[in-house]
């Protein structure tokens, strides 16, 4: 169990990596940004990289990776808001812009997880643990088979008949060379190729189409 109450997350290059992983499935799941779950971007701002996940019914959660250190905001919205400077009591300076400023200040805050060294993961003063962070944090397990139970709901009409390979997926998850094989084992067809490299570009992960 991954959550607020039990901060058992991976250090930050291994959570940077499965970021990465499952922003590339879900852009070979769904070409059209607005429908994917996940997604990252590899020149945020300078010295930055971000990972967004977005349910489509109002719930977030937004990742600012830098070199010194990373920073999680997760918004709930059934969930009832805490103050937000007990939440993010602590928290790094280098963090507030990000934290407090937008788009985060707008979608709002129901738990806020940082590090600034490997494997030490800190909260802020947590008053209710029911902020729904083990549901949204548990795809960070390292565990490929996590994302494909995930990915076989959610976008079970754009599956192949046999279902997600798990073979690929840990490739994927290993930061293996995407290739276009690698590709139709996971969807029947892909309808825009070049869109896709676009997509990979952005997330910063390695393919060659050739």
């Amino acid at each position: 169990m991954i959550s607020t109450k039990a901060l058992n997350l991976p250090e930050r290059q291994k959570l940077q990596t499965i970021c990465k992983a499952i922003s590339v499935l879900d852009a070979i799941f769904s070409q059209e940004w607005e429908y994917r779950y996940y997604s990252y971007n590899n020149k945020w701002a300078e010295n930055e990289e971000f990972f967004e996940m977005r349910n489509g019914s109002g719930d977030q959660m937004l990742i600012l990776f830098r070199k010194e250190g990373c920073v999680i905001n997760g918004f709930a919205h059934e969930y009832q808001q805490q103050e937000k400077q007990k939440l993010t009591k602590d928290l790094p300076s280098m963090f507030n812009e990000f934290i407090f400023g937008e788009p985060v200040k707008t979608i709002g805050t129901t738990f806020c997880i940082w590090t600034t060294e490997d494997k030490i993961w800190q909260a802020g003063q947590i008053e209710n643990f029911d902020d729904n962070s083990e549901e949204m944090l548990t795809i960070f397990d390292g565990n490929p088979q996590t994302y494909i139970d995930w990915a076989t709901e959610y976008f079970d009409k754009n599956l192949v008949e046999s279902g997600i390979p798990l073979e690929i997926v840990t490739e994927i998850y290993n930061g293996a060379m995407l290739t276009k094989n690698m590709v139709l084992t996971i969807v029947d067809e892909l309808a825009d190729w070049k869109q896709l490299e676009e997509d990979l570009k952005e997330i910063g992960y390695p393919y060659n189409f050739n």
